[in-house]
This record gives structure tokens, sequence and C-alpha cells, in this order.
């Protein structure tokens, strides 16, 4: 008897199912990527207990004929490819023809559709056909699946908890959400609604729905293209980030994928704004020729190859670090406060976006505005020893409570400070009498006050605002003021951030200064390390480490860069050389990148160290011409922002009223 024979169709089924649906989230990925390829702009996805219950996908796309629903249901039948030469130029999201069958095998699905005309009603039971009827069916497809993997209970043991099951299709449904921002989703899970979106087309609005407006209004939309490739989306500010690579979308083609390479490639945009261990929120779109992608190499169609992938990777860097480079990065301290009573904060400072704290700076003038003048320059500052002389106050009174208007003046974001009423509030402030001290006379009445305009001045064309030095607090942190406000700046992140962009000049700029040792240093290292550091000699030479063999597993260092911090010789040469043997692909760029980074930091003051105030003018004065003065080479902010209004605020000089009119009587 023969040992070979060919398994039944419903078998075959079964096994395919566990590679295509491996959890119920499979199910509404496939079932949803169906939708999407009928042309369909509204598609809702109903799940009950996290789709182990039940799962309804319904869309208002093309339909199925009826005479090809029974195909519909057969492995590799399809409507996508017809030739070999088709396989090559997919631009659906389905062409295998083995969803629909493979979940049939494993679940009770019933399927009702209509072009237009007469609906059919399919109903498939583990991979067998019970019903075909004509159906009352409205344009579209119905899908639903009951008892998924019912008929192959082992499987159900490898599923995780229902909620992260739900999770999981939440995610699949958000991916697919910002992949077709035309095409309004809704996810309903036993009742309640979890996702909805209103298929505009604007991706921006999408993003909102998905991550909340906050973390909307802290993107920037990035555009970018060469003769292959054209990439346009949203990247979060520094300031946002999350602990995983998580919520970066890659979406080739409008398919969602993962690739490490160009997620690399986006992180590497940001250079030094990003912390360690921190990743950006980002909406990456990328057009291309399906010609130049292969997307038949992975059952879910998750995993791709994309021909000239470097060039695509360096586009991605090239275009994420442009647009970056072009914001003013310097944090507001409200934003980055946590409050107990979020919901007790000003409007406007809850909805103000980052730029708009910081607008008055134009990033596009920084090659051709001078460099802000020295801080010695800058007016001087008064001394604890020397009182502060304020103007006194000499406004007239209120005179009786009726010249108070009975309607609250509310401010609500910065456009408000224009209205009528705002402006006759902020006139009668102006002119209120200062209160006399205990005891004591009111003071002098003063001149009245020409009238302000509350109308914002031309914004000055520089990148870095104009910081006065005022004083240090704790030995750690440098006060500054400018001319829309009061700065903090952590001397460790600026000097850190100076000296950072000093060695990476100075290690781009190898040249014959080297420090001879006096006793040469010999580095032991097993075979295989020896190996690989011999294929690295040229990327080490690079920067100044010219290693000698000297025995078998053993190199020996004479000499080293004059720029190396006295002590540290032995330690900086090993850190370097480790960096080479965790990435044997490491390039002489980003080696000479990590090299800087590690000598800034050895070479940065620490925190409670005591700077005289030539010496914190003179760390203001360099940072002011900083190629990045917003981050260290870290990603930690170098300065943060209190605006005029965060301080009136802070003093209660503006806030909501909450008083009546019988408030003010007596």
């Amino acid at each position: 008897m023969a040992k070979i024979h060919e398994l039944a169709s419903v078998l075959a089924d079964q096994i395919a199912a566990g590679e295509v649906v491996e959890r119920p989230a499979s199910v509404v990925k496939e079932l949803v990527e169906n939708a999407v390829d009928a042309h369909s702009k509204q598609i809702d996805i109903t799940v009950e207990e996290a789709g182990l219950q039940r799962i309804t996908v319904v869309d208002d796309g093309d339909g199925i004929a009826d005479e090809d629903t029974e195909m519909a249901f057969k492995r590799h039948a399809t409507s996508k490819i017809t030739d070999r030469r088709d396989l090559f130029r997919i631009k659906s999201l389905g062409f295998r023809g083995e969803a629909l069958p493979s979940i049939a095998s494993v679940a009770d699905v019933t399927l009702t559709t209509s072009t237009g005309g007469v609906g059919t009603l399919i109903h498939n039971v583990g991979g067998i056909i019970k019903e075909h009827t004509a159906a009352a069916a409205r344009k579209g497809t119905t899908i639903t699946v009951k008892d998924l993997f019912g008929n192959v209970p082992a499987r159900l043991k490898y599923l995780k908890s229902p909620a992260t099951e739900l999770a999981r299709i939440t995610d699949i449904v958000n991916r697919l959400a910002l992949s077709y921002p035309d095409v309004a989703f809704s996810l309903v899970h036993n009742g309640r609604e979890l996702t909805r979106t209103a298929g505009r087309g604007d991706l921006q609005q999408v993003i909102a729905g998905i991550y909340g407006v906050q973390s909307a209004r802290k993107m920037v939309a990035i555009n970018g293209k060469n003769p292959d490739f054209q990439v346009s989306g949203y990247v979060s500010l520094p300031e946002l980030t999350r602990a995983s690579r998580q919520y970066i979308s890659l979406l080739l083609n409008g398919r969602y994928i993962h690739n490490f390479q160009l997620s690399k490639a986006l992180i590497a945009g940001y250079g030094s704004k990003l912390m360690v261990g921190r990743y950006p929120l980002a909406v990456l779109d990328i057009k291309m020729d399906p010609l130049l992608v292969d997307v038949n190499v992975h059952p879910t169609k998750q995993e791709v190859r994309i021909s000239e992938e470097p060039e695509l990777t360096q586009l991605i860097q090239d275009t994420v670090f442009k647009r970056l480079s072009r914001e003013n990065l310097i944090p507001d301290v409200f934003d980055e406060m946590p409050t107990k009573k979020r919901e007790a904060a000003t409007t406007d400072q809850l909805t103000m976006a980052l730029n708009d704290v910081s607008a008055k700076y134009d990033m596009s003038a920084r090659h051709t505005q001078p460099a802000p003048q020295p801080a010695e320059s800058a007016a001087p500052t008064p001394t604890p020893a020397q009182p502060v002389s304020t103007p006194a106050a000499g406004p007239q009174p209120l005179s009786t409570p009726e010249e108070v208007p009975v309607e609250p003046v509310v401010v609500h974001d910065k456009q408000d400070f224009q209205l009528p009423a705002v402006q006759e509030f902020d006139e009668k402030y102006q002119t209120e009498r200062v209160a006399a001290p205990l005891g004591g006379k009111t003071p002098p009445v003063a001149e009245p006050v020409a009238e302000v305009s509350l109308t914002a001045p031309e914004p000055p064309a520089q990148r870095f605002p104009q910081l006065r030095y005022l004083g240090q607090v704790h030995g750690t942190y440098l006060l500054a003021e400018a001319d829309d406000g009061l700065y903090l700046v952590d001397q460790h992140a600026a000097q850190e951030r100076v000296n950072y962009e000093f060695y990476r000049q100075a290690i781009g700029e190898v040249s014959d200064d080297e420090q001879k040792l006096l006793v040469p240093i010999v580095l032991d290292y097993p075979t295989t390390d020896v190996l690989e550091l011999t294929n690295h000699l040229e990327t080490l030479a690079s920067v100044g480490i010219n290693l000698e063999s000297f025995g078998p597993n053993s190199f020996i260092v004479h000499e080293h860069p004059t720029w190396f911090k006295a002590g540290q010789e032995t330690d900086t040469i090993k850190e370097m050389i480790d960096w080479v043997l965790k990435d044997g692909k490491i390039s002489v760029a980003a080696f000479r990148e990590k090299t800087a980074i590690m000598m800034s930091c050895k070479r940065a003051i620490k925190a409670n160290h005591h700077l005289d105030d030539q010496q914190a003018r003179a760390l203001l004065k360099k940072l002011a011409t900083a190629e990045n003065p917003f981050n260290c080479p870290h990603g930690r902010p170098v300065l943060v922002h209190f605006t005029d209004q965060d301080l009136e605020k802070l003093f209660k000089r503006i806030q909501d009223p909450h008083h009546s009119g019988d408030d003010w009587g007596e």
C-alpha cells in the first residue's frame, strides 16, 4: 500500500489556516482587507467576546456576484491576479485566495452579499457549504464568523487573555484606518464603540481619533521623494515619545508592514533629539512602483522585500531630519509638568502646540542672521544686593461696581486676546491703583500710560532666544531671561551639546595630532573578537585609534588622539572597540557619532558644580551658536520656557473669572 497520499481538502484548509488565521485579529485583518479591496467607503466591524464568539464585518463595496460566491470559498480562488506577471505588480491587499477558505475551515461562516440586485446568502461550516440561497441585501458584503476554532479546540489554548486579543484586534483596525483615511471605519465590542473614523481623507484627523488630539497637535507633516520613492505622513516632535517602536506605523502602498531597517532609518532621522530608550509616534506612508517590492514572502504579508532598500532608508532619514531641523524644540514648561487636576489648567495652555509657544523664532533664518550678542553685552541685571526698582503704577481705581462688565471675560487661546472685551479688561487692569502697604500711604499716581496694543509685534527672525543670564539654582540650572519670558537651562545638558558639536567636528577632521604614550596600552581579546576587529581596523583608524597586532590575541596602542580626556584613555579606547564588536556593520559616520556623544558627556560639567557669572554667560553664548541648541546628545531638553503668560497664571494675574456681579459690593 502506498504511504504517500493527498490530504483531504478540508484538512488541507485547516493546515493552511494555521498560517493565515492565528487568532481573532487575523480574521478581522483578512476580512477588512477584502472589504478595502472591494472599494468600500464604510466598513463596520462588530466583535463579541474578543472575537471568539462572533465577528461581523459589514461593507458597502462592490459585492460578489451569485455565480462567484461558492468559488470564493475554494483555496487559491481569487479575482486579484490571473498570470505570473501579475504576481510582480500587486496593488491589492489580498491576492492568494486563502483567507476565506482558511477562516471557514475553522469556524461557522455566513456570507451575505449583493452587487446591487438580488443578494446571495452562503452558510459554510467547517469548510462545507450548508446553504446557498437568495437573500435580500443591500449592495456590499456582510460576513459573520461564529465559534472560531470550535472544530479545532487545541488552538484555543494558544490564545492570550480576552483583553490581549481585543487589543490586537483594535491595533489591526487602527493600522488599516491609518492606511486608508478616506475609508470610514468603526469597531464595536460587546456593544461598546472602540474606534470610529470619519473617512474624510484627513490623516491627521485619523491620528487624532486614535492617539488623541493632544498627540496629533505635536506631530508634524513630512514629505520627501526621489525618482523611485515618495514618503509622506506625520512624525511626532521629540518631546512626544513612547517606550517602544509599536507606535511607528509603516504603510507601503497602503499595506501596513513590519520592517526594522525602515523603522531604524526613521529613528535615525531624529539624530540626538530622542532620549535613549524612547521612540517617536509616526505614520509613514511610502509610495513606490509595485515592481520594486515583493509582498509574497510571508503568510500574513506584513513582511516584504524591497528593492533598493538602502536608497529608501536614506530618503526617510533625510526627510525626517530636514523637517525637524525647521522646528523650534524648546518645550513649554506647562506641557511638561504633570498636574494633579489636569482639568484645572487653563484652556489655552492645554491646547497650545509647542510651536505656538516659541513661534517667534524663525528656524529658516539661522544661516542669514548674525550670531546672538554675547551675554556680557546684555542689559545689566540686578544683583541680590541691588533691589529691583519697579515703576509705580498709578492708574485710577475702579470707582463703582457698575463699571465692571457683567459678562465674564474668558480666554481660551491666544486669538482671544484680540477680542474687544479682553482689551477692555486689560485696559482697566492697567489703570488699577496699586494697593497701599499696611499702615502706609498710597503710592503716587503716575502719568496715564499710553495705550498698549495687544497685537503681538512682528516676530524677529531668529532661531534661538537671546538669553540674558540671571543666576544659578543649586549649582545645576542656569536662570536666564529673554524678551518672551523666563528660561531654565540645564548646565550639564547645555555643555554636553556644545562639547558634542565640537567633538563631532574634531573627530571628523582626523589629523596627525596624536599623544604618544609613555607606556603603551595592551588589549587582549578572544580569537572571535580578534577576527572581527581585523575587519574594522580602518574604521578605528578613522577616529585616530591605530591597533597593531601584538601576539595571537592581543593588540597594542602606542598613541591616541589629543582630545581624549587625561586618565581615561584606556577606558575610552575599550568602549569604542566594544561598539565595533557589538555592531559589526557600524559605519564610520555612526562610529564617529557615538564617539562624539561619549566624549561630550565625559567632558561636560556635572550637577552641583557652581559657575561664576563669566563662565555661565560664556556657556549661554556658545549654546546660542550650536547647530541644535535644544537637546543634549542623549535627547534630553537643554532648556525649558516659561512664557510671560505662564508666569502671570502662576501669580493669578490671568484667571478665569468665576464671580457674579454681586461679589463686587461694599
